[in-house]
């Protein structure tokens, strides 16, 4: 049965990352009448260097169609980026973030939403995709939220249908408890209602992801990172699921830090459950450790707690890549959701679940 390539929806991303949801936006496709429904990739940005190098590694070299732009976002005219049918971004979470200040928008980095806002009101896509930390909805008591959606929602000729939801990405097959809200915006005049894809209940462990089947010897960016003898005495005697404020470990090994203690530090993973959340950044005792070896696991088992592909390679230091892996979303959760949103624009039925944080009807439709 032949199958045409036609029923692409043009997609542009800025603050694109190595490609979480670029990958889950290639792989997410539907077939109707023998057609191809898919994403046709035209435009990606990020200031980070290495970022851009692997995104366009990865997924440029197959979309010669996408213009990749390393750029800081604030020294780019908005107005020139092409115009596309959905847009995608996952503005800076630093200042929303529940591990450090919160400064929210008052932060040098939180601001930085509106430019999104700006494209859209330049562009009118059909849909948008927007993405953040779960510290999002807290950050400046809420209103910093409220303000987000708000101008989300009012964006463009037409205005957009909010739909959003912190997604707990385990309930969904990822082997990591990773909780993100995800905003899905469709264009008021389309009159389609975006709806929480169903999770599958599918529980998928921190062993499974790592060791089955296990990764290809020539796998890339599985390098092995050298701890200290100190790192791996502690380590030692800390068990599955345990970390250094929990573990019994003898006086001489244990951390000598006041005030607040984070769970995640040196912390191994429990190997009958999904991994804790994968960070980008953090100095010792942050790096995600191994349930039964003395050891930080590699880029490579980072990455796969985070669904990509072993052929999908990182570009950069050790740390850099590190770094990319934890800034990404998850390949498969992306690729999930977007599947519903070409379901949605297609008027194609799945089974959906109540929104976490439903929209109050301040908006007029359409």
């Amino acid at each position: 049965m032949s199958r045409s390539s036609k029923g692409k929806y043009s997609i542009g991303e800025m603050y694109c990352g190595p490609g979480g949801i670029g990958l889950g936006a290639e792989l997410a496709e539907l077939v109707i009448n023998d057609e191809i429904v898919g994403f046709e990739h035209r435009w990606a940005t990020d200031y980070h260097p290495d970022t851009c190098a692997t995104y366009q590694k990865n997924l440029g070299e197959k979309h010669p169609n996408c213009r990749i732009i390393q750029s800081d976002i604030r020294l780019l005219d908005i107005e020139k980026l092409p115009k596309v049918d959905g847009f995608l971004y996952g503005f800076p979470c630093n200042d929303f973030s529940s591990v450090g200040e919160t400064k929210g928008l008052d932060g040098a980095f939180g601001p930085l939403y509106s430019y999104g806002v700006r494209y859209i009101n330049h562009a009118n896509p059909k849909f948008i995709f927007a993405e953040n930390v779960s510290g999002f909805a807290s950050a400046n008591s809420g209103a910093a939220f409220s303000q987000i959606l708000g101008e989300l929602a009012n964006a463009g000729k037409h205005g957009y249908r909010l739909t959003t939801h912190l997604y707990k990405f385990e309930q969904y097959g990822i082997p990591q408890t990773r909780h993100r809200f995800i905003i899905i915006g469709i264009r008021k005049d389309l009159r389609r209602v975006f709806r929480v894809p169903k999770p599958s209940g599918v529980i998928r462990t921190a062993r499974e992801a790592i060791e089955s089947p296990a990764i290809p010897s020539e796998a890339r960016n599985q390098e092995i990172t050298r701890q200290s003898n100190a790192v791996i005495e502690r380590l030692k005697h800390t068990g599955p699921g345990q970390n250094a404020w929990t573990a019994d470990l003898p006086e001489h090994l244990k951390l000598n830090v006041k005030g607040a203690k984070m769970s995640m530090i040196y912390k191994r993973l429990d190997p009958d459950k999904p991994a804790y959340t994968v960070t980008g950044s953090g100095g010792g005792g942050t790096h995600v450790y191994h349930w039964s070896e003395p050891r930080a696991l590699t880029n490579r088992e980072r990455a796969r707690l985070q669904t990509f592909p072993d052929d999908f390679e990182f570009v950069g230091s050790k740390e850099s890549v590190r770094r990319q892996i934890g800034m990404a979303v998850p390949v498969e959760g992306a690729r999930i959701i977007l599947e519903a949103v070409l379901k949605t624009l297609q008027e194609q039925p799945y089974e959906s679940i109540e929104a976490s944080h439903p929209n109050i009807d301040l908006f007029q439709d359409y």
